[in-house]
């Protein structure tokens, strides 16, 4: 099975075609039309522009990921939710006519999903039970998958996610837009003990996160110290911050990991997934205290928001469920897992 997949939930617009083989998925064409530039301007994704640019861009991605045509598929897949309604309905529109059209099966995709199977993508095959550390700009997530399309959330951010606090941090910082990556880059030049910054929901038993406490806190500090701040001043802070963001995630997964034994993978995804620091941080963490489970992680273009991991949820979707109707589906900004 060869399936079309596309991606369009908020400032990225994509498009893979992605092909099962035993059980594994392959990417057979994967492409990617960012939007950073444009909001960039604004700072963060206006959602009207986002949807306008999806529009704009996602004939010619189309075009690209199919070689113009030359490439085939048997399937159609598209994120159904959760996202910006009006982007997801772009994406949507577009799926459903080629599926009707071309009389192809129909795969609705949840994008939390997507990040999921972007495991599947690493070149490694997740052994089940496996624990799945989310860690995007919208969702910051501890999910435990038994088998395939079952989903057990053990924890989840009460407020901001990891993703959303590092932007907002930037701003702070007054970094630029995206702030994440700039931030980390940032962080790699200051001292990440400088600072003593809290760990929200820190009971022993919590598998919850709270990232606004830890925000509240870099903004408190910003305020009293000495203004306009040094660059070398913005780097202590910068890595103080990432690695209380990184000692917050590796404490909720290793509770996570003593509280449901049996964990055979833990696989790393979502946007800031792409961090380094954070990477090595849960790498070491699983190595030390559970050295006969796996850690897997994404490449960095499976991370971020892509066409790919929606078709490698599809594939799982064709082997072990069936396809939805495309007349029946409707674009969800709210979908659940």
């Amino acid at each position: 099975m060869r399936i079309l997949a596309i991606e369009t939930s908020c400032d990225e617009t994509a498009a893979a075609i992605v092909e099962d083989h035993n059980y594994q998925p392959v990417v057979i064409s994967n492409i990617v039309a960012s939007q950073m530039e444009v909001h960039a301007e604004t700072g963060g994704v206006i959602p009207n522009i986002a949807a306008r640019l999806h529009t704009e861009n996602l004939p010619r991605v189309l075009k690209e990921v199919t070689k113009s045509g030359r490439l085939t598929y048997d399937a159609v897949a598209v994120t159904a939710g959760p996202g910006l309604v009006g982007c997801l309905l772009i994406g949507m529109s577009a799926a459903k006519t080629i599926a009707m059209a071309r009389n192809l099966p129909f795969f609705a995709i949840n994008h939390l999903e997507g990040h999921i199977y972007s495991a599947w993508l690493s070149g490694e095959k997740p052994e089940l039970p496996a624990l799945i550390v989310i860690v995007s700009g919208g969702h910051t997530e501890l999910i435990l998958m038994e088998r395939h399309g079952y989903y057990q959330h053990l924890g989840r951010t009460r407020d901001d996610a990891a993703g959303e606090a590092f932007d907002k941090v930037a701003r702070l910082l007054e970094l630029g837009y995206p702030g994440g990556p700039i931030l980390s880059e940032l962080a790699t030049h200051g001292k990440d003990n400088a600072f003593d910054l809290p760990i929200g929901l820190n009971e022993n038993d919590s598998l919850e996160f709270s990232f606004s406490g830890l925000k509240g806190a870099v903004s408190h500090l910003v305020q009293k110290l000495p203004q306009p701040l040094a660059r070398h001043t913005k780097a202590d802070i910068a890595a103080s911050f990432q690695k209380t963001v990184s000692e917050t995630i590796k404490k909720k997964m290793l509770r996570a990991m003593h509280s449901y034994p049996g964990i055979q993978t833990v696989c790393l995804v979502g946007g800031v997934a792409a961090n380094k620091h954070l990477r090595h941080t849960l790498e070491q963490a699983v190595h030390q205290d559970h050295p006969q489970t796996r850690f897997i992680v994404p490449p960095f273009e499976y991370c971020t928001d892509n066409a790919a991991m929606i078709g490698a949820a599809a594939v799982f979707h064709h082997l072990f469920g069936r396809p939805d109707s495309w007349s029946r589906v409707e674009a969800d900004p709210n979908l659940s897992l």
